[in-house]
């Protein structure tokens, strides 16, 4: 009786620890709404990027521009002095390696 009383208590260790290694292995994922750490970590590098790609740039003035980026889309708001710099700025960012599309937000003053 007692070697079944053993079985039984190794059987439902190893299944808590199979449940607690399942729900970590999803915990990494990405979901619609969320980031997986390696995306999130990619779309901090591409928001890194555009930013320096516009503080190189004479005609962008990167101060003026925020860059957000979700999944390789970036999304750029903020205010410009022409419609030239607004369309530069969405050039720089399209150009980015990494970049899937560019939401130009920006607003001509």
């Amino acid at each position: 009786m007692k070697t079944s009383s053993n079985k039984s208590i190794a059987l439902l260790a190893l299944l808590t620890a199979g449940l607690g290694l399942a729900s970590f292995g999803t915990g990494c994922a990405s979901t619609a709404t969320r980031e997986s750490t390696g995306e999130y970590v990619d779309d901090s590098s591409i928001t890194v990027k555009v930013k320096a790609a516009f503080v190189k740039d004479p005609l962008v003035k990167a101060i003026n521009v925020n860059v957000e980026t979700y999944k390789g889309v970036v999304q750029l708001s903020g205010f410009v002095n022409t419609a030239v710099e607004k369309e530069q700025a969405g050039a720089i960012a399209a150009n980015v390696k990494g970049v899937t599309s560019v939401k130009n937000n920006i607003v001509v003053k």
